[in-house]
């Protein structure tokens, strides 16, 4: 290496000319740069040699002003195409001669740059560099522009998200979708730390986190501020498939054959009492009396029958199978079965002929069943009426409506008689909550009431109806049972204050209900064999037991054997219990929105029981609402007491409240 020989290096990936100065010990050599400015450098590290160029340091510069004319990379695929398949390696040199007709140093330097930053014609291979073959530039090429093309639309990309930003109107593309779906999935998955979710917070300038990726979708007006993650996070799916619309629209149009169409009881005569709440959508099941001779009354039970339009394993079975029910959520409810038929042809529809599953009985003195009958039926609903209606009627006594009258003392005498067989009773204060479309939120406490009860004990009757032929007739179907509670004793109940707080210490003994495809006992109902029935519409196991009973009354073969109806049960249950636990979260959710837009709002709280009494923290009710909520207590309290509390921290997406005791304390022992 001489004196004055200008070399090419990098500092920090820069490229970088200099003149070799002087050698720094046995290896290294000191290399002046443009500026003036020495490096010491060994000779692996010079990237080029530029024979002939400038010696002298000051001089670079006018070099590289002769050197740029000629940085034009277009002229490297006229030299590619002449050099393709030639097999034999080009330097800086030759590329000079074929691009340039001349070997000059400004020429060989211009080279030089052009090959070592091509990334489409020409790669290095040793001294120099070898042609790449036609393939392999045409795949090079279309990476090349599906990467301009991923730029361009990241670019436009942005521009977009700023426009929305700034509250104008933006329509977003696919490949927008596609990202913003990235900032859904890091939200949902924060373990995962998705790069394409990194990159646009990144690009905006925000912390790399899913509170401000959940932010940016609420302020893109992507997301509302209460988007429900629960349910996103869970698997049940908010929309159906295309699919199932197509076989929908095709049931409404053509329904399927009617296998019961020769074995329909007509029950058309009937007055029959459809009792939901107002803003029920899925009607499945209505009440009606049979006048018998003798003076006595045969009770119906009718319940819709999905089934007619739905065959095991199709494609709406299916469907419902992988829901598992339907899905209530204060912001509304999510159905089993799409809509236009879970509303329409499926349900009880006041005044119109619906197929129905009807379960006749006739109970004895003491309200136990004395004979029963099912049927698949035709009825026509005569009245739709509310929990209120039913309430009122039965408090004025209308004389019109005597049916209504028969069907309470009934359900009073079955309340009874299930008592007396063990039957075990919790009523723990219950709420509704409802979001309007506005975000309004309203909680209603659910008053016990008549009305409530009479529905409660007709569903239970059927369902041990139910229970009781499928036994008698060994058909599988999901029996639902509960093993016996360890109650404690009744020396120990008596010091609990009456009311919530006992019923509350009894809810906890109660062991979790279970599904089987063999008969067993449930303990709180006080029945040995019980199957749900009364709600195939929005509850996939009674769907099932609907399609064993109804292909047994026929005389044909059984649709599911007891091994695949196990199985079954096995998939719906782990799905119903994520469905519960939507609804529950949920539920908190909205809890704690509403609490928190009543901060100055003064609560009646009682002490509920212990979650760790060495900490202070418990259980409360607020009394108003039938929300039961932690606390950590400022001082000395009893289950039972009650006191009041405002909030004073309230974070539902946190799940977090915070209450501060008021006065008015009052002792369990005092009241």
């Amino acid at each position: 290496m001489e004196k004055g020989t200008l070399v090419e290096f990098r500092v920090q990936g820069e490229r970088r000319l200099g003149v070799i100065d002087r050698p720094e010990g046995k290896k290294d050599w000191i290399v002046i740069d443009q500026g003036g400015n020495p490096h010491k450098l060994r000779p692996q590290r010079f990237d080029y040699i530029i024979k002939a160029g400038p010696s002298n340091y000051m001089e670079i510069g006018n070099f590289l002003r002769e050197v740029q004319p000629y940085l034009d990379p277009s002229g490297l695929e006229v030299a590619w195409e002449l050099l393709a398949g030639e097999n034999q390696l080009v330097t800086p040199e030759t590329m000079a001669e074929i691009l340039f007709s001349d070997r000059g140093p400004q020429f060989c330097y211009a080279a030089h740059c052009l090959l070592s930053d091509d990334k489409v014609y020409f790669k290095n291979k040793g001294d120099g560099y070898e042609a790449r073959s036609e393939n392999q530039v045409e795949e090079i090429k279309h990476q090349l522009e599906v990467e301009q093309q991923r730029q361009r639309e990241k670019s436009q990309f942005l521009q977009r998200l700023q426009q929305a930003l700034a509250g104008e109107t933006v329509e977003w593309s696919e490949s927008d979708r596609i990202r913003l779906e990235s900032l859904e999935k890091f939200i949902l998955q924060p373990e995962q730390k998705y790069p394409a979710a990194m990159d646009i917070l990144s690009l905006l300038g925000r912390s790399q986190t899913p509170e401000a990726a959940f932010e940016l979708l609420v302020d893109l007006k992507w997301w509302s501020s209460h988007e429900n993650l629960f349910l996103r996070r869970s698997s049940y799916p908010v929309q159906f498939s295309k699919k199932v619309l197509d076989v929908t629209r095709l049931n409404l149009l053509n329904p399927p054959a009617d296998a019961d169409v020769n074995n329909r009881l007509d029950l058309t005569h009937q007055k029959i009492y459809t009792i939901d709440d107002e803003s029920t959508e899925e009607i499945d099941d209505g009440l009606s009396v049979e006048m018998l001779a003798d003076g006595g009354h045969r009770l119906w039970i009718h319940i819709a029958d999905p089934s007619r339009l739905v065959l095991p394993d199709d494609e709406l079975d299916l469907e419902a199978r992988r829901r598992s029910t339907s899905l209530y959520l204060p912001t509304g409810m999510v159905p089993m079965f799409p809509l236009e038929l879970a509303a329409g042809p499926m349900s009880l529809v006041q005044g119109k002929l619906c197929p129905a599953l009807s379960f006749g009985v006739i109970l004895d003195e003491t309200g136990a069943i004395a004979d029963y009958r099912i049927h698949p039926s035709t009825i026509k609903p005569t009245y739709r009426l509310t929990y209120e209606d039913v309430d009122e009627m039965l408090h004025l006594d209308l004389q019109h409506e005597p049916e209504v009258k028969i069907l309470n003392r009934w359900a009073k005498q079955r309340h009874a008689w299930r008592k007396s067989q063990g039957s075990i009773n919790i009523q723990m204060p219950e709420s509704s909550i409802k979001v309007k479309a506005n975000d309004e939120i309203t909680i209603e406490l659910q008053e016990v009431s008549p009305s409530r009860q009479l529905v409660a004990e007709m569903m239970i009757l059927a369902g041990e109806i139910a229970g009781r032929y499928c036994q008698e007739h060994e058909i599988p179907v999901p029996f639902r049972g509960q093993p016996q509670p360890e109650l404690p004793p009744d020396e120990e109940l008596i010091l609990l204050p009456a009311g919530p707080v006992r019923s509350c210490a009894l809810r906890r003994c109660m062991p979790r209900s279970e599904m089987t495809t063999i008969p067993n006992r449930h303990a709180s109902l006080g029945l040995n064999t019980y199957s749900q029935v009364t709600s195939p519409i929005r509850r996939y196991t009674d769907l099932l037991t609907h399609f064993q009973l109804k292909a047994h009354l026929r005389g044909d073969k059984l649709p599911f054997t007891r091994d695949r109806m196990q199985e079954i049960l096995y998939s719906v249950a782990s799905s119903a219990l994520e469905a519960t636990s939507v609804e529950r979260q949920t539920n908190r959710y909205w809890s704690l929105e509403f609490l928190r837009r009543q901060g100055d709002q003064v609560w009646q709280a009682l002490v509920l029981r212990w979650l760790r009494e060495e900490e202070n923290l418990g259980l409360i009710l607020l009394e108003e609402l039938g929300l039961e909520l932690p606390h950590r207590f400022e001082r000395s309290v009893s289950l039972g007491d009650r006191f009041q509390v405002q909030v004073s921290r309230a974070d539902p997406h946190r799940d977090e409240i915070r209450f501060r005791e008021l006065s008015g304390f009052v002792s369990s022992q005092a009241s």
